[in-house]
């Protein structure tokens, strides 16, 4: 890795230019700071904004453990809770923060990747990447683009440079949860022809990114639309650093990590299960494995913010299911692996954006200015 990435040529961010490429396009210049971007990022939120959002967050997970309490016994459901076995606890946070570490070393990689590390140590990046946890809970994590606002904050790195990132941390999550299905398809039969088709897809969407011209082509037709010269300059940006994300020995490594990482919280689920009182058996980790990975990658494509209500429903359902677990069981295992994952990255990423507002200068303790994230440049 060191190696190649030393010898990769940096690339310059001036008008006329995107990396090492040129293509005609209408209008102004390929890469112009001011005027290709000229507003706010709106999607990016100040702190204020973030904290609503949180909030009402917070309050539709709470309305999912309620929905899904009711559904099933309030009383057992609270009985599994006091005789679960806390004392594993530790082992389960600890299983989850391991899967925060090793995603962490693949946002690291990909920052050498693209060369936006220069000036960010080893604290900043783990900042960032864990204070962007905090938007886990927006539809398919892609709110984490936040992490591009914090990079260019540290090292001014363009956002539409830095945020095929966070493209490339979801497509690789996905292909690591359907290779962690794929260990347990042969326990549910049914979903093996949804898992054809999403690896189909998945893989037909990479060959096209990777088509150059194709994707040139496109982006060039986009800019002979109305508003296109505006558009067209930043989706070059953002496909050149998409394409070197997903070269092939860069998606191997990442998607390698990846599984890794997930499978980690496959087996944080499984001693969850055991806490609830399931026999340790090498099935109940290939059942945990296969649940926890189908369940994940539904409330991901569901666009769903946290995928909730979907990947808790999903996930009670198939422990009923496959691991014959009672309804208020697999609801207690449910409710405590979202907790001990979802919900504690959210709590570490609230730590960690306070910290990083310490150490930058904030409007507010904690966070961005209350105005909206500026605009690039």
């Amino acid at each position: 890795m060191g190696a190649t990435d030393d010898a990769t040529p940096r690339r310059s961010y001036h008008a006329g230019a995107v990396g090492t490429t040129s293509v005609a396009l209408p209008g102004p210049g390929l890469y112009n700071r001011r005027s290709v971007v000229p507003h706010q990022l709106r999607f990016l939120m100040s702190l204020r904004t973030l904290q609503g959002k949180l909030i009402a967050s917070l309050l539709l997970g709470l309305a999912v453990v309620i929905g899904i309490g009711l559904a099933s016994d309030v009383r057992a459901v609270g009985r599994d809770l006091l005789t679960f076995q806390w004392g594993l606890l530790p082992a389960i946070l600890g299983f989850t923060a391991f899967n925060y570490l090793l995603r962490w070393l693949k946002w690291a990689y990909y920052l050498r990747r693209l060369h936006c590390d220069e000036r960010v140590g080893q604290l900043d990046s783990g900042l960032i990447f864990i204070a962007g946890m905090v938007m886990a809970v927006t539809p398919g994590k892609l709110g984490e683009v936040f992490k591009a606002y914090l990079l260019r904050r540290v090292n001014g790195t363009p956002v539409t440079r830095s945020a095929p990132i966070i493209l490339a941390e979801r497509l690789t999550d996905g292909l690591a949860m359907l290779l962690l299905m794929a260990l347990g398809l042969t326990l549910y039969p049914p979903a093996r022809p949804v898992f054809a088709l999403l690896v189909v897809g998945t893989f037909i969407g990479i060959l096209i990114l990777q088509y150059r011209g194709l994707s040139l082509a496109i982006i060039a037709n986009l800019a002979r639309l109305p508003l296109g010269s505006k558009l067209a300059p930043r989706l070059l940006s953002i496909y050149e650093s998409t394409r070197e994300l997903l070269a092939w020995r860069v998606l191997l490594v990442s998607t390698l990590i990846s599984v890794v990482s997930w499978g980690s919280e496959c087996v944080a689920f499984y001693y969850v299960l055991v806490g609830v009182g399931s026999a340790g058996t090498p099935l109940l980790l290939l059942q945990a494995t296969f649940i926890f990975a189908a369940s994940t990658l539904f409330g991901l494509v569901s666009f769903l913010p946290g995928g909730l209500g979907v990947s808790e429903v999903s996930s009670v359902g198939l422990l009923i299911a496959l691991a014959r677990a009672t309804t208020a069981g697999a609801t207690t295992a449910t409710i405590l692996i979202r907790f001990c994952t979802l919900w504690f990255g959210v709590l570490l990423g609230l730590l960690a954006l306070t910290w990083f507002g310490r150490r930058y200068g904030t409007g507010e303790a904690g966070g961005p200015t209350q105005d909206s994230i500026e605009a690039l440049g």
